[in-house]
């Protein structure tokens, strides 16, 4: 890992030496913008818009617009003095309650390990924080960038997440659109608390993966190889928003999937080991399509995703694209 801080952590009189490490890192595509005439990449120039030329790094410096077109500069001397003071040390403010925090205020992880001759210091503030169940509340300067910082033991090592002032953070009340104040349904309120539940687990993020990424990799893995690659069109949803249906829809689906495979349908006899669907196809409403000999309607009961399991969204109910056929099948 690379360095990326180096300094201490203070707290009372003691001096914690340590080195700062990123927890994270961006697994983002970087795409470049190309030439599409020659196949060329494309570069930034710095210009400067008056003088008509590129301007050279050492002809650079800083400065900050008051009014429209006027500015003050500053050197990279004074600026340096600005954090001169705070840069190489944590200073723990208080010792506070993890829960007190909402998430909102959290930017990025680092990981802390202990420079030098500091690793019996780092040791007792780590367990002292681990026994008494407390984070610290700090101040630090990462890049001439002052922020708030909490400091909590992640496994057996020290992790400092970078948190937004209060000043940072906007205030709801500057969300436009948001429903006024209001009675909710009992029956729908009962309903997604049941399909909450229904989905309630312990959370494991390895189960968790970025689709769109993996798409972009197999993508580019094909276009490499010279073939064709064709992506699917995104399922078309109705707009019709019956939240009752929806949710029904989507307890039916989340309560069918731990079953074991089965016919399609009761009596149908196909063997075709897809009980989910066919068991949610199953409890249609009265106004629905039964099973006959004639060709039903297009049900209103979301899909099951055979990849990534069911879809439970309260949200306008999708078609299902395989549904008539097997009910059309029997």
């Amino acid at each position: 890992m690379h360095t990326v801080w180096k300094g201490a952590i203070s707290f009372g009189l003691v001096h914690v030496p340590v080195k700062m490490f990123s927890a994270t890192e961006d697994k983002d595509i970087s795409l470049r913008y190309i030439h599409k005439e020659c196949g060329s990449p494309l570069s930034y120039v710095r210009k400067c818009p008056v003088c008509e030329k590129e301007v050279a790094w050492e002809e650079i410096g800083k400065g900050y617009e008051y009014e429209k077109g006027k500015f003050v500069l500053f050197d990279k001397e004074e600026l340096d003095q600005l954090t001169e003071e705070s840069s190489k040390s944590i200073t723990i403010l208080d010792f506070v309650d993890l829960t007190e925090i909402d998430p909102i205020y959290f930017q990025k992880t680092y990981y802390l390990s202990p420079d030098q001759a500091g690793a019996n210091a780092y040791r007792l503030l780590m367990e002292a924080m681990r026994q008494t169940g407390k984070i610290g509340i700090a101040k630090i300067s990462i890049r001439s960038k002052s922020s708030l910082a909490a400091i909590r033991v992640l496994a057996d090592c020290l992790a400092i997440e970078t948190i937004y002032y209060p000043d940072e953070v906007r205030p709801v009340s500057q969300v436009p659109g948001l429903p006024e104040p209001g009675i909710v349904n009992d029956k729908e309120l009962d309903m997604a608390k049941l399909l909450i539940s229904q989905l309630s687990t312990p959370f494991e993020p390895a189960k968790y993966t970025d689709d769109y990424r993996q798409r972009m990799l197999d993508l580019i893995t094909h276009k490499i190889a010279g073939e064709e690659f064709h992506i699917a069109p995104a399922r078309q949803e109705n707009n019709v928003i019956d939240l009752m249906a929806a949710l029904q829809a989507s307890i039916e689906a989340v309560q069918h999937i731990p079953s074991d495979p089965g016919p399609s349908l009761s009596g149908t006899g196909t063997g075709t080991g897809k009980k989910p669907r066919a068991a949610a196809a199953g409890k249609k409403k009265p106004a629905q399509a039964k099973a006959s000999g004639t060709p039903a309607p297009e049900p209103e009961v979301p899909a099951v995703n055979e990849a990534t399991g069911p879809i439970p969204v309260i949200a306008p109910k999708p078609k299902r694209r395989t549904a008539k056929s097997k009910v059309t099948g029997a």
